[in-house]
């Protein structure tokens, strides 16, 4: 069995905090004075500090190359983005681009390196082309002296996922013995919607291979299921999922490869969430875990599918439920989108991380493409409280 064990030392300190003290809100870059939005930032933990992955964003899905950033001070200050060496655009011999995106960052401990895991993505002219075939998990590692490896498809026979598969904008985990627990989104040539299920890795510091594959889980309703992210909390493995139905689901398992009948997220009082085709991500504390999510509430009903404001709640681990009580606005819509809720910034590609038993961040780039893009990136400092 694969039991749950993290590499971040701090769930003694952390064991009575569980509730929102406060939420302090800024901008990381502005995207007026840069015009373009840094998109897609997603953080994870380092020794030192805090490292990101980021990119411009210039339309519906056109990515421009990977970037960087680092902060040593728990996210006060960022540093300007370099670009990560083999996650670039590249050229095809038939005038298409291959790029990558969705990247997510993890530090790897028992190698000391960071495995930035993405998948790829076509351009013509600057417009998506090939969106939903021959697609598959991209990554580079940066080693523990800064330098990085050459780009690495991760290799997955797997009839099932013949058409495409991917790990894109997914959180996974790090396992005590140094493997890699990966979710995939993944279709055959067969069928038209995706399936959702995990693999398990080894990893040498270089290269990701598959050992194990995990059952799949599924939904024949449009696009199927998207996007998963997975995590552990107490004895147990969740699985968050995108999906098409106006509803978001979740999974649970022993193991992290054999996976329960999905749900969909509903409050403690059994009353589903409406979601429309959007992700969800974990906020695993040591003592407690949340969800992260858009829904549609009161004040949101003509922005694009819910996308802000983005919000949390407190997870109730025993029936994987959301606990109305505890919601709380991380990111609201802004004065400035209010007049006009239909051109509002959109929410909806975030990314947490857990820093410390005091704070936890969510990053987040405004999508704003009726002003050609030029969206803020906002991170959410949430401060803890002890409960009690």
């Amino acid at each position: 069995m694969l039991r749950r064990r993290g590499f971040l030392a701090f769930a003694a300190a952390a064991a009575s905090r569980s509730r929102i003290e406060s939420v302090e809100r800024s901008v990381v870059w502005d995207g007026e004075k840069n015009g373009f939005t840094w998109f897609h930032p997603r953080p994870c933990r380092v020794p030192d500090g805090l490292l990101m992955a980021v990119q411009d964003i210039s339309g519906s899905d056109v990515f421009g190359p990977v970037h960087w950033s680092a902060s040593a001070d728990g996210g006060h200050g960022w540093s300007e983005p370099v670009p990560i060496p083999g996650l670039e655009r590249r050229e095809l011999p038939n005038g298409n681009e291959e790029a990558i995106c969705d990247t997510v960052p993890q530090y790897h401990p028992a190698t000391e390196s960071v495995i930035f895991l993405g998948w790829n993505v076509y351009y013509k002219d600057d417009k998506l082309t090939l969106p939903n075939e021959q697609r598959w998990p991209v990554y580079v590692v940066r080693r523990a002296d800064g330098s990085w490896t050459q780009r690495s498809k991760l290799d997955w026979d797997n009839p099932t996922a013949a058409r495409i598969y991917g790990s894109n904008c997914s959180q996974r985990l790090t396992l005590p013995d140094g493997d890699v627990l990966i979710p995939l989104t993944y279709a055959s040539y067969e069928r038209t919607d995706r399936v959702v299920g995990t693999v398990l890795c080894g990893f040498d510091g270089e290269r990701l291979a598959v050992k194990r594959t995990g059952n799949y889980l599924e939904l024949g309703v449009k696009r199927g299921l998207l996007e998963p992210s997975i995590t552990s909390f107490g004895d147990a493995f969740h699985m968050t999922i995108r999906a098409e139905d106006g509803r978001g689901y979740v999974s649970s398992s022993a193991d992290g490869l054999d996976w329960g009948p999905i749900k969909p997220w509903t409050w403690d009082d059994s009353e589903p969430l409406e979601m429309s085709t959007t992700q969800q991500h974990w906020l695993t504390r040591p003592e407690a875990l949340y969800l992260v999510y858009t829904r549609k509430t009161r004040e949101n009903a003509e922005v694009m599918r819910w996308r802000s404001p983005l919000l949390t709640a407190r997870v109730d681990p025993q029936s994987m439920t959301l606990i109305r009580e505890t919601e709380a606005v991380l990111l609201p819509l802004r004065e400035r989108d209010k007049s006009d809720l239909a051109d509002a910034a959109r929410l909806g590609n975030f990314h947490p991380v857990d820093i410390s038993p005091e704070e936890s961040l969510v990053l987040v780039g405004e999508a704003r493409p009726n002003q050609d893009w030029r969206g803020d990136t906002l991170q959410a400092r949430i401060r803890w409280r002890a409960a009690g």
